[in-house]
């Protein structure tokens, strides 16, 4: 798949199908789109393209690189569309020959039916219908995916993230919330503790769930390890306020100091705490330990674990 910054990257003249949003999580309703443009790629032998809207936010549930990583395999194009002020107050209709034609070249478009495009969200799923036969393509326009009567959306699965939901938000998702990042040399408290950890930064751009201890997956060198995160700032031996996704492994041993690691979570397990000191500490992580073993005995997060 190719990744292309701009639609002035996007050169190829042959038809396409195509599909149009932010893709903020590539959640379940995103991948319904998705899985429609793959099969007309695959069946009519066009070219299937993401083209996402840049909305420059720093409350996302997906990092641009992190998308791209997840379309690698079904796409030929991922277009990063940047909501330029020229892009903005494009008409409806200009959209439709400038960009699904023009740049595009499509035989199919495929949106949801909230889609939305032009100056002032002027164009709509019925305009793009209304359109289709003057300028030579099929608009394919399906309906919302729903949880319990509820569309799926990015904001339903961010409220949930707040309210400490993280195991139905991965369910929405599809695939587990979580970062990726560098192991980062810290001051082995956990070591000497008897629990070496892996510290990671969490990304500033990256929506953090409520501050607490999950259980998790962590991938190392491709493989998934059982384990448990911290995800918080550490009160009780630092006062820094470096927001940081501290996990133990289960059963890794070796080092993964200044490897890139990624960090799944699965599920809450308990808020962040202060304690009074570090061996009240120690006993509260023993349990979180017992305690994540037991949930991973139970089979709970099974269905994540598999070879990268």
């Amino acid at each position: 798949m190719e990744y292309l910054k701009g639609l002035e990257h996007y050169t190829d003249t042959g038809r396409s199908a195509v599909t149009f949003g932010k893709f903020d999580g590539l959640h379940l309703g995103h991948q319904t789109l998705i899985r429609q443009v793959a099969r007309f790629k695959e069946e009519e032998k066009v070219k299937g393209v993401v083209c996402a809207f840049d909305m420059k936010r720093e409350d996302i549930l997906m990092t641009k690189r992190e998308r791209a990583e997840h379309l690698a395999d079904t796409m030929d194009y991922l277009v990063e569309c940047p909501f330029s002020e020229e892009f903005r107050k494009m008409s409806g209709e200009d959209f439709i020959r400038k960009v699904i034609c023009g740049v595009f070249h499509a035989k199919y478009v495929v949106v949801g039916t909230d889609f939305h495009f032009g100056y002032g969200q002027g164009g709509d799923a019925n305009m793009l219908e209304a359109c289709a036969a003057t300028y030579g393509y099929e608009a394919v326009v399906l309906e919302k995916e729903r949880y319990r009567g509820r569309i799926i959306s990015s904001t339903y699965i961010k409220e949930l993230m707040a309210a400490g939901e993280i195991a139905l938000a991965d369910r929405l998702l599809g695939y587990p919330y979580g970062i990726e990042g560098v192991v980062e040399h810290g001051k082995q408290l956990g070591r000497t503790l008897g629990f070496p950890t892996f510290n990671v930064t969490w990304p500033q751009e990256k929506i953090a769930p409520p501050r607490g201890v999950y259980y998790s997956r962590i991938w190392v060198d491709g493989t998934g390890y059982a384990g448990i995160t911290n995800v918080g700032v550490k009160p009780t031996v630092t006062t820094e306020g470096k927001l940081l996704a501290e996990s133990f492994l289960f059963d890794y041993e070796g080092s993964a100091y200044d490897k890139e690691v990624r960090i799944e979570l699965l599920d809450f397990a308990r808020p962040e705490e202060k304690f009074a000191g570090v061996q009240e500490m120690k006993a509260q992580i023993d349990r979180d330990i017992a305690g994540g073993r037991e949930y991973f005995a139970r089979g709970e997060g099974s269905a994540y674990f598999c070879k990268k």
